[in-house]
């Protein structure tokens, strides 16, 4: 006897994969933005991936087996984008700087998540002179300019040496730096109001210990919010790495190759009619940072009840016994027929 294909348990599941369920509740103008922001930060991190099979030459690399590439050369058939001041192939040094970014977001964004719901759920959750200090210190660090901060920590952690390790990492270390207290706030907010809740008691009254009431029941309910919050930092996350490269705080390019350091050897370049040197890092930037903000700002939109029940009600047709009067309005009653 035949069985029944399991097509509509396998659909619902695919369904209900975050992004995927997103994407179905999104309409009109949100969802071409969702669409363009996915479409950007899916070739961004593709190109991370695959950097080295999509670079013609290594990050570092000066010659190839004709000769040395030449400094400030203008896009060629050899050298598609043209050449740095430095002699370096343009094209693959902003292929392999999306690896740096790749890495330095991911890096930062796991510690700063770690560190602030870690922080954030035992300080909402017992609450006390704990509490207190917590928030203080995290309103304290809030405060600064994120840039600021982040410089600060550079030469802080890595003592403004400008490595593999000491580059990379250290931004990576300063910019979890920035987002901790944002981690912090979100998810101390959330386990204050949970833990007030009648499923929180019982557990507080069978016997449930302290931890496991934390991990178990709280935890799950306070870090709803965390995805929005992710891909909204992950662009500040690029933006703030380009800043430290831009003012010194980068890395050598014979370590790794990243867009804020070359934009700041270029500037001469500018001046001097040289474009190719600074426009390619700089657009990489501006889309990078683009994609990732149209996928939070669509997010967060989504996450919104109010916001969704607005776009559908105004993508609606109207009824078929409301009909458009000459000044404008509606008029109720009719069959849809201007008079």
């Amino acid at each position: 006897m035949a069985t029944a294909a399991p097509t509509p348990v396998r659909r619902r599941t695919w369904r209900s994969l975050p992004v995927v369920h997103q994407l179905r509740q999104s309409v009109g103008l949100q969802r071409g933005m969702l669409v363009a922001g996915l479409t950007i930060t899916g070739v961004f991190v593709l190109t991370a991936v695959f950097a080295p099979l999509l670079a013609p030459y290594g990050y570092g690399q000066l010659r190839d087996a004709d000769g040395t590439f030449g400094a400030q050369q203008s896009p060629s058939a050899e050298h598609w984008l043209g050449t740095t001041v430095g002699g370096y192939d343009v094209l693959s040094r902003v292929l392999y700087g999306t690896r740096t970014a790749l890495f330095v977001i991911v890096v930062a964004i796991l510690l700063s998540i770690v560190a602030g719901v870690l922080l954030g759920l035992v300080s909402g959750y017992l609450g006390g002179w704990l509490d207190r200090v917590l928030v203080v210190v995290a309103d304290a660090v809030y405060a600064f300019p994120s840039l600021l901060l982040a410089i600060v920590a550079a030469i802080v952690i890595s003592g403004g040496q400008s490595s593999l390790v000491g580059g990379v990492l250290a931004a990576a270390i300063s910019i979890t730096v920035v987002f901790i207290p944002q981690y912090f706030r979100v998810v101390r907010a959330e386990t204050v109001r949970i833990k007030s809740e009648a499923f929180v008691e019982s557990a507080r009254v069978v016997g449930t210990s302290t931890w496991r009431i934390m991990t178990r029941h709280v935890l799950r309910n306070a870090t709803r919010s965390l995805p929005l919050i992710v891909t909204l930092n992950a662009s500040e996350a690029i933006l703030t790495l380009a800043g430290l490269g831009f003012l010194g705080f980068g890395i050598q390019p014979t370590a790794a190759a990243e867009w804020g350091f070359d934009l700041n050897r270029s500037i001469s370049d500018v001046t001097s009619g040289i474009w190719w040197t600074s426009i390619f890092p700089g657009s990489a930037i501006v889309l990078t940072v683009l994609g990732l903000t149209l996928v939070g700002e669509s997010l967060n939109d989504l996450a919104d009840p109010r916001l969704r029940a607005r776009r559908r009600a105004a993508d609606a047709p109207p009824p078929a016994d409301v009909a458009v009067t000459p000044g404008g309005g509606l008029a109720a009653g009719t069959e849809g027929v201007l008079p």
